[in-house]
């Protein structure tokens, strides 16, 4: 839509003229000299704010030296300006200019396909096109209004996808705070105005016939940029995913944004190249109950990412506290609906911790919170670590080999592995003496604000609650150590650990039949740590508080034991069993396909029987015992000195494995599992740039979509495509002045 010039008695308009047009001042006084020199006195009783949004006056009316050409395509007046040249022919009076000033505002819109009148205009417009002293026609081409339209989108998109790969805010900070004047604009519509200046005609162009180009873009047309940019990437991303239909889910810990709690959404798939990928595809809504939760994320992923739940072959969180239960009955849901489905521990997170971090016990949310406080204080700086090495010299005087593990182990991320609990154990002393050193700050060496962290965590350790929680998780979680870890080593470890279950809950079904034994021995070797550290052996004060006094006292044995030793042997035995169903237990014996694990058995293996769960994932089901036969025959008499590949990856990297397609699409099924780890690490910054983001990015300035854009700032981004699916998702939705002028904010 053309801007029209608002003196008496002018006709011109930005679209047939080259003249700049410009607003009238916010200013009340010089704001009232432009309404008075302009001879309109039915806007005398407009604000200055809505002559500024709705009206122009073009460059003829203003002295040269008032207006400064900043570049090619910018063009400013100076603060002062006052328009005083003005072609008022007729000198009508001031009351015949009164009436008739409407009539003429409205007679401009009907005639606004008529050439200007004016001589000097024309003249000018001469200059412009003989300039070259050749008489040729050297005006700009006329842009139909389609191709303007499409090459204006193009730039939104263009700026919107750069902000998200670039994690700029959308927003500024006088977006949070409109009545203020001491914070930045809208980043958004700061860089559409950078983009004009710098040179983009087509936002020129669109901007300059805008009757609102305070804001450049509404803030529901924005919306709908970045939901169908969302689109193009969910479909580029999970185009191979669809093509090879299965997958697994991976659900990551809760995160706050836009005042509600969201969980990351991963998708794990098979690729062409048959490399095992995993992507980020969505922020869940965490709000509701289960039933609702687990109805949403059905919904997301099959009308959102195109995927078909019946094709999902795993599930795995990483989740803690509440939220972990939460999402453990969403996962049981979807494993009802979905058997195949199974629940698996994660590859990025050790057995041990995740085990830990699904027990919503006061205790053990005491350890976990204080480790992950610990591995938070001592990445701020090396000189801290050096602090901590310090103290384990003091205490370990006499144990230099000992001392000289721990310092290797805390120079790794020793709270997320496989025996943090004992490392745990074993660093109490120097951790403490390390903590009271900092905040003691004798030196003045440290900040208030390390001093103080290093205050709340010597409080936390120096809790009986901490230290005897401490050694049950350590005890209990001895018996799994092992056999998480194999769960996370080579393929044929991940073999035989799943037949050593059995044993593993046989040996934590032995310890809860005789708890009372076990826990004399942990109630011991946690009160004798306590005194080496002087820490008073007693029940917590949140028990008193929350049980009035019923004149028998109780024993700290007795409170430890029933709200420590015992919900933790159980959970541990429960989550056990929950974590490898019987169709999961299935899955894993089929790995036995994998050459080097049939080599280890003798080639005598029986995988038709466990692999039955999946006949419906195989090419051609009838043809798999065949195949098997010929793929262990190929395997034991033809490879001789050949290395027989050890894992699924080697396996599907064979290039005759195609002539099994049975056996070739067994493996890409077992390999989505999330207990497998990614073997590249192309395939594996989805989770790092999130914990980037999260890092990175303020709470208030997050916003999901451009988080997906910057998780994914590798994919392709096709303009022209994501303006064609605009233009088709919103046709009829050319934003109105309405929308224009709307100030609501885009919903993170």
């Amino acid at each position: 839509m053309p801007n029209f010039c608002a003196a008496l008695n002018c006709s011109r308009n930005s679209t047939h003229s080259v003249l700049a047009f410009f607003r009238f001042p916010r200013d009340p006084e010089r704001c009232k000299k432009w309404v008075e020199n302009c001879s309109r006195s039915d806007l005398k009783d407009k604000t200055p704010d809505h002559l500024n949004k709705y009206h122009r006056l073009c460059a003829r009316h203003f002295e040269p030296n008032l207006i400064t050409k900043t570049s090619p395509f910018r063009t400013v007046l100076k603060d002062s300006a006052v328009p005083t040249i003005f072609d008022n022919p007729f000198k009508r009076s001031n009351n015949e200019a009164d009436k008739d000033a409407p009539e003429a505002k409205k007679n401009k819109s009907d005639s606004q396909n008529e050439e200007p009148k004016d001589n000097s205009e024309t003249a000018t417009k001469d200059v412009n096109e003989n300039k070259n002293g050749d008489g040729v026609d050297s005006s700009p081409p006329v842009i139909d209004e389609e191709t303007l339209n499409k090459e204006y989108l193009k730039s939104l998109f263009d700026v919107v996808v750069m902000m998200g790969t670039q994690n700029i805010p959308l927003h500024g900070h006088s977006d949070k705070e409109p009545r203020s004047k001491s914070f930045t604009p809208s980043n958004f519509q700061a860089l559409l105005e950078y983009r004009i200046n710098a040179g983009d005609e087509f936002l020129r162009k669109k901007f300059e016939g805008s009757p609102v180009n305070l804001e450049h873009c509404s803030s529901i047309q924005l919306q709908q940029i970045l939901e169908v940019i969302e689109k193009c990437i969910r479909e580029e991303l999970l185009a191979e995913a669809k093509e090879g239909r299965c997958f697994s889910l991976v659900v990551d810990n809760v995160i706050e944004i836009g005042g509600e709690n969201y969980v990351p959404l991963f998708v794990r798939f098979v690729d062409k190249t048959n490399c095992l990928r995993e992507e980020f595809v969505e922020f869940l809504l965490f709000e509701g109950d289960v039933e609702t939760i687990t109805e949403r994320l059905v919904t997301e992923l099959t009308e959102k990412c195109g995927l078909d739940m019946k094709y999902c072959r795993g599930q795995a969180y990483l989740c803690s506290g509440v939220s972990a239960m939460k999402v453990k009955a969403m996962v049981a849901k979807i494993a009802e609906l979905h058997p195949l489905a199974v629940l698996t521990p994660c590859s990025s997170c050790s057995l041990n911790i995740c085990l830990a971090n699904t027990m919503t016990f006061t205790g053990v949310h005491l350890v976990m919170s204080t480790l992950k406080k610990l591995d938070a204080f001592f990445s701020k700086s090396p000189l801290l670590q050096n602090q901590l090495e310090s103290a384990i010299s003091i205490y370990y005087q006499g144990n230099e080999e000992k001392a000289n593990v721990l310092k290797e182990a805390c120079g790794s991320k020793w709270t997320e592995q496989h025996d943090t609990f004992e490392l745990a154990v074993d660093l109490l002393e120097s951790l403490l003496l390390c903590m009271d050193s900092v905040h003691d700050n004798e030196d003045h060496k440290w900040s208030d604000e390390v001093a103080h962290n290093a205050f709340v965590i010597s409080e936390a350790l120096a809790d009986f609650e901490y230290v005897m929680t401490l050694v049950v998780l350590k005890n209990t979680l001895s018996f799994t150590r092992a056999f998480g870890k194999n769960l996370q080593g080579e393929t044929n470890e991940v073999f035989f650990a799943s037949g050593s279950l059995t044993a593993v809950l046989h040996s934590l079904n032995e310890v809860y039949e005789n708890i009372e034994v076990y826990h004399e021995f942990w109630f011991e070797e946690a009160v004798n740590l306590a005194a080496s550290l002087e820490i008073p052996v007693k029940v917590p004060r949140l028990y008193f508080r929350k049980r009035p006094t019923s004149g028998e006292e109780i024993q700290p044995e007795t409170y430890y034991k029933d709200q420590v030793t015992i919900p933790v042997v159980s959970h541990v035995i429960k989550e056990l069993s929950d974590l490898f169903s019987e169709n999961h237990l299935k899955a894993l014996k089929s790995l036995s396909l994998v050459p080097a694990i049939m080599g280890q058995l003798k080639f005598n293996t029986t995988e038709e029987t466990s692999v039955d769960i999946y006949k419906d994932d195989l090419l051609n089901p009838d043809t798999f015992p065949a195949e098997l036969h010929c793929w262990k025959i190929k395997w034991k008499h033809g490879t001789k000195d050949v290395i027989l590949p050890s894992t699924i990856y080697e396996t599907l990297q064979l290039s005759d494995v195609k002539f099994f397609p049975n056996v070739c699409a067994l493996l890409k099924v077992l390999y989505n599992l999330p207990l497998f780890a990614l073997t590249s690490d192309k395939c594996s910054t989805a989770k790092q740039r999130l914990t980037a983001y999260l890092q990175d990015t303020p709470v208030n300035h997050r916003n999901k979509s451009m988080a997906l854009f910057y998780i994914n700032c590798a994919i392709k981004h096709d303009l022209d495509s994501m303006v064609e699916t605009y233009l088709k998702m919103y046709q009829d939705s050319e934003p109105s002045e309405k929308q224009d002028s709307s100030q609501e904010a885009v919903k993170s």
